[in-house]
């Protein structure tokens, strides 16, 4: 599988770390002898795929042990908490573990890698993991992008969810909003208009393109909006910038303004960041030259 690759280390890379000789045995543990992580990302578990989960080891037995650690109360789940909650809800007494010396940084990062590796975390929870990972081991977006092989930028506008009004967080771990519309709608200027523009999209209404064309229409129309001159020249300027704007939120994946001078001479565009790695990702990519779509006539 190509995206097991793809994520930093990955897991076999940071088990291999600590390879040690009282960690190469599989044992068998008594399952009340193991604890979940309390820590763990991933806070929604779907009962249906648990269960799916349960049959398919009734049928096929465990085949891939869980990965656990030492605790004061036994042992602690590193990775496998689905495997461990469908053998609970088959009945059986004793599952095959693989013992690790893990410090509470590396289960952190091993829980968070295998989430991602198989898709089982909501964006909320992944974007509150990487808060979490960078707020406890003091790691920068950089540091955290090389462990789960993603961008600083894809890791600046993740953590940027958690900044969004409760009920788009909500919408987003129920799957009503994809994390490309939220993206798109966190550029809208008041909470308000991004929870009125979030029930559209969650309905279907509306698609990240269209959600960023509506939000283009609704600054270009605010009264504080500097008086345009209705002509042929000033509407030309207006739609050059408006596809301006929205080919740059594409291409820097951020809240980009572009205001032109009442002439259609000149401007200024704004651009929003997160965080001074994130600058320093936004100043590269203005070094190297994002080349343009998009020519005026």
């Amino acid at each position: 599988m190509g995206k097991k690759t793809g994520l930093g280390k990955g897991l076999d890379a940071l088990f291999e770390d600590n390879n040690n000789e009282s960690s190469n045995g599989v044992l068998t543990l008594r399952i009340s002898e193991v604890e979940p992580n309390k820590n763990q990302p991933r806070q929604n578990f779907d009962e249906e795929s648990i269960a799916n989960l349960a049959e398919s080891i009734r049928e096929n037995g465990l085949i891939q042990p869980i990965v656990v650690r030492k605790s004061a109360m036994g042992y602690q789940i590193i990775a496998g908490e689905r495997r461990w909650r469908a053998c609970r809800m088959l009945g059986m007494n004793e599952i095959t573990a693989v013992v690790k010396e893990f410090d509470d940084e590396q289960v952190a990062k091993a829980a968070l890698i295998e989430n991602i590796q198989r898709e089982n975390l909501n964006p909320i929870e992944e974007a509150a993991a990487y808060k979490d990972l960078m707020e406890k081991y003091n790691m920068t977006q950089e540091q955290l992008s090389k462990v789960i092989g993603k961008s600083r930028s894809s890791i600046a506008n993740s953590v940027r969810m958690l900044e969004m009004p409760e009920v788009i967080q909500q919408m987003l771990i129920s799957g009503k909003l994809s994390l490309g519309q939220a993206k798109a709608i966190a550029s809208a200027k008041d909470e308000e208009t991004m929870e009125q523009i979030a029930r559209q999209a969650s309905d279907g209404k509306l698609t990240v393109r269209g959600i960023e064309k509506l939000i283009a229409k609704q600054e270009e129309d605010a009264p504080s909006k500097q008086a345009e001159v209705p002509d042929e020249n000033s509407r030309r300027v207006r739609n050059y910038c408006t596809e301006m704007e929205i080919a740059l939120r594409e291409r820097l994946g951020r809240k980009v303004k572009i205001a032109p001078a009442a002439d259609g001479n000149g401007g200024k565009i704004t651009l929003d960041y997160f965080g001074m790695d994130d600058l320093a990702s936004l100043a590269q990519k203005l070094t190297i030259g994002i080349s343009s779509e998009y020519k005026a006539e």
